[in-house]
């Protein structure tokens, strides 16, 4: 198993969902350092741990397996002569099912070297968040909580002499 390219690939997976290590190692449930000394190659997962950090970036764990080296990337003759094989579709059914797999996993190599390819995003600073007066906008500060919103219909006023009902 090639620890670092399963972690580089587990790394890059994350940051193209846009995902927090924190987030990540939570879905996971493995800790944070746990994540952070696999995705930096210092630490070999095992095929539970690869299964779980899958379902947390919602990728199959078949292509974590395939890029740990456990499984073997199947080619794609086998998928192709199951569809051929089959006799409850038509030629043209067929035709029809391989042009789809094949436009499917082009689409996935395609995306998968442009994950590759893709920069790290750059991190906001607290200072770039807070407006001119340096401090957090809109209550984003601690315990700040956000005024409670107004009905656009206010209740009628009124005085205690219309509340009483008139007895004659």
């Amino acid at each position: 198993m090639n620890v670092r390219a399963v972690g580089e690939y587990i790394r890059k997976q994350r940051e193209g969902s846009s995902l927090s290590l924190r987030k990540v190692s939570g879905l996971a449930g493995v800790s944070i350092p746990y994540l952070s000394q696999i995705e930096r190659g210092l630490r070999k997962p095992s095929a539970d741990i690869l299964q779980a950090i899958a379902k947390a970036l919602r990728i199959s764990a078949e292509t974590l397996y395939i890029q740990a080296g456990i499984l073997e990337d199947r080619p794609a003759p086998e998928v192709a002569a199951a569809v051929m094989s089959d006799p409850a579709i038509t030629e043209r059914q067929k035709q029809a099912l391989l042009q789809i797999y094949e436009a499917f996993r082009d689409e996935t190599k395609s995306r998968a070297r442009k994950t590759t390819r893709r920069a790290p995003a750059a991190k906001v600073s607290a200072s770039s968040r807070r407006g001119t007066t340096g401090r957090p906008s809109s209550g984003a500060g601690r315990g700040v909580k956000a005024p409670a919103p107004r009905s656009p219909h206010p209740a009628p006023l009124r005085s205690s002499a219309t509340n009483r009902r008139k007895e004659v």
